[in-house]
């Protein structure tokens, strides 16, 4: 049995004032996927069917299951009739802490949040990222998501992905991946990123989505300073950067931006006059 593609092709009435015409249309796949630590489940997500090596590693980082990808000794993606398992087994170290926090989950829990039993976990103390991270002149923040469109393969044809790329001063986007769900897009990065042996430290992740507080949390996991989006960030994702030393540049789109946290990262060209 063979992975689903992401995209596939679709019939469909096209209809307007005094025509109907039959077209196809390429919508984007979206299917469960488990992953899988050491024979159970840690958490079930609805995510293209796509880089999904890069995804387990990048949930699994961002989760704090592993510190490094070396750390889960064997990974593979296995489709099943009803799905798809991204199944790992990790050092033992990690194994022993994985089932330790299994042991304290109180029960089922949802895609948003996984393995999480408590508020008091999810507002988990983060790593302070003050000192991380490049100083950027304005002009790449401005065009950075235009610079992400070039890497949106499956968005050109489904019109229905999210994308998450890394930006490198001087160089412009240098990577990125795509999903159904912004948070894998951004997981699928992390982990793409991590098994090449390139540190976040050194430029910044670029969003098609909002920032939400959990990511700005996979940030700060990473090792990101800065965090550009083209679209709005929510208030709690803002306290929850500003303490954890991240950069947020938002509403990243036609030719301007706004610079909501640690703003000495991205400095002004002109004087402030607002």
């Amino acid at each position: 049995m063979s992975l689903p593609p992401p995209v596939i092709a679709v019939p469909a009435g096209h209809h307007r004032p005094g025509s109907h015409v039959a077209v196809t249309r390429e919508l984007a796949e979206e299917v469960p996927v488990a992953l899988v630590y050491g024979g159970s489940t840690q958490a079930v997500m609805m995510a293209s069917p796509c880089d999904l090596e890069d995804f387990a590693v990048g949930f699994s980082l961002t989760e704090g299951i592993v510190a490094r990808p070396e750390q889960i000794r064997r990974l593979e993606v296995l489709p099943h009739p009803s799905g798809i398992e991204a199944q790992m087994w990790l050092e033992e170290d990690r194994a022993e802490a994985l089932a330790a926090r299994r042991r304290f989950m109180a029960g089922p829990v949802g895609c948003g949040l996984c393995g999480i039993d408590s508020l008091d976990e999810v507002l988990r103390a983060l790593p302070n990222r003050a000192p991380a991270g490049p100083v950027l002149e304005a002009g790449q923040v401005i065009h950075a998501t235009e610079a992400l469109r070039v890497w949106q393969p499956l968005h050109d044809r489904s019109r229905a992905v999210h994308a998450a790329g890394f930006l490198l001063p001087g160089r412009g986007v240098v990577l990125a991946r795509e999903d159904v769900g912004r948070h894998n897009a951004l997981d699928k990065l992390i982990g793409a990123m991590a098994r090449q042996g390139i540190a976040a430290s050194g430029g910044a992740f670029v969003l098609t989505s909002r920032v939400s507080m959990d990511m700005v949390q996979k940030c700060a996991m990473a090792g990101a300073g800065i965090l550009i989006a083209v679209s709005a960030p929510t208030a709690h994702a803002l306290r929850l950067a500003d303490s954890a030393g991240i950069t947020v540049a938002a509403f990243a789109r036609q030719g301007s931006f706004d610079v909501f946290t640690h703003s000495h990262r991205i400095p002004s060209e002109v004087p402030d006059v607002a």
